[in-house]
C-alpha cells in the first residue's frame, strides 16, 4: 500500500477480545472513524502499556478522529458485549 491509500477493516471480535489497529512495521496510518456493533472500548497502546481513551455501552460510532498510529503506538477497540460483534475502522496511510 501507499500513502493515501484508504486503510479499513469490519472484523468479527470475540466477547472480550480486541481489534487492533496497528500498521506493519515502517507504516503509517492516521485513523478518522471507528464503529462497533455492540459496547466498546478505545486503548491507546504500546502493547505493555494502554489507556483508556473512550467507552460506549452500546453500538456506535467514535467519528472525526484524527489519531496518528504506528506499529509501536497503536489503538486497540475491545468488544465489551457477551457474543462476537463486528468492530471496524476506516482511516488513510500517511507512510
Amino acid at each position: 500500500m501507499a500513502a493515501g491509500d484508504t486503510k479499513q477493516a469490519l472484523t468479527s471480535i470475540a466477547a472480550g477480545a480486541f481489534l487492533d489497529i496497528k500498521p506493519a512495521s515502517g507504516d503509517e496510518y492516521v485513523i478518522h472513524n471507528i464503529h462497533h456493533e455492540a459496547g466498546a472500548e478505545l486503548y491507546f497502546s504500546d502493547g505493555t502499556n494502554q489507556v483508556k481513551i473512550a467507552t460506549d455501552s452500546a453500538e456506535g460510532s467514535w467519528l472525526g478522529l484524527q489519531i496518528h498510529v504506528t506499529n509501536s503506538i497503536y489503538l486497540r477497540v475491545k468488544n465489551t458485549d457477551g457474543a462476537a460483534k463486528y468492530l471496524g475502522y476506516d482511516g488513510v496511510e500517511t507512510k
